[in-house]
């Protein structure tokens, strides 16, 4: 609970279908399935009331308890493909939790299981400035200086993007791209608003280039067992 009363619930996304990874979130790394990272994660942050994934596999659902979510409900078929957005899942699970439950949580914490070594220093860190900057989302980023090129696709021609003129390094302006770590929103923005972020009252938690892996293909996941041996 955040220090204004408000519930926090942790939402952990997590399908049994992957087209890149057979069975990819109950796979080993350093030892533990990948879906239980998030789930400790979430459990060892005290500002979080509650931990709940959502999913669409038993095995999953079993892990998950394990390791101290709560795994209330099945996902249905038609939210578990590979091309389901992540915001109607969300509204689902907060549906079900108003139906069933008559629970509402006042923000939402979104953790995915490919992203396995998100620190807790850095959950508290998003949560600090929820509460400070009394935003609506905070999102984790990366800064990035590279000049950025588009293709085209009217007369497939790369054209520069950002920034258009040729500059020293030292005078670019930075972008922020996502880094899919962190996503907190308030619960209006998921279901009153329709939307994952408010993109008008937005606070960035700037990570480090490198500080975060996303687990996406073979390649991915054996790297990630590789830092797993490290910690």
């Amino acid at each position: 609970m955040l220090k204004t009363g408000e519930k926090v619930v942790a939402i952990i996304i997590a399908r049994g279908g992957s087209k890149s990874i057979p069975r990819k979130n109950v796979l080993p790394v350093g030892g533990k399935p990948l879906v239980a990272w998030p789930v400790d994660l979430a459990k060892s942050v005290d500002r979080v009331d509650r931990v709940i994934i959502t999913t669409d596999d038993d095995e999953i659902m079993e892990i998950a308890r394990q390791h101290g979510a709560e795994a209330l409900f099945k996902r249905p078929a038609e939210l578990a493909d590979d091309e389901t957005p992540t915001l109607p899942v969300l509204r689902h699970c907060l549906k079900y939790l108003a139906e069933a439950e008559n629970y509402k949580a006042d923000v939402v914490l979104l953790l995915y299981p490919t992203t396995p070594f998100l620190k807790k220093e850095r959950v508290e860190e998003a949560l600090d400035l929820f509460e400070r900057q009394k935003c609506n989302s905070v999102i984790s980023v990366v800064k990035d200086w590279g000049r950025f090129w588009k293709l085209f696709e009217d007369d497939r021609k790369y054209k520069p993007l950002h920034p258009e003129q040729r500059v020293n390094r030292q005078y670019y302006n930075p972008l922020f791209r996502e880094d899919g770590a962190v996503y907190f929103s308030r619960y209006e923005v998921l279901m009153n608003m329709n939307k994952l972020v408010d993109e008008n009252n937005v606070e960035f938690l700037t990570m480090a280039e490198g500080e975060n892996i996303d687990i996406d293909d073979p390649k991915d996941l054996a790297k990630a067992n590789k830092i797993a041996v490290n910690k």
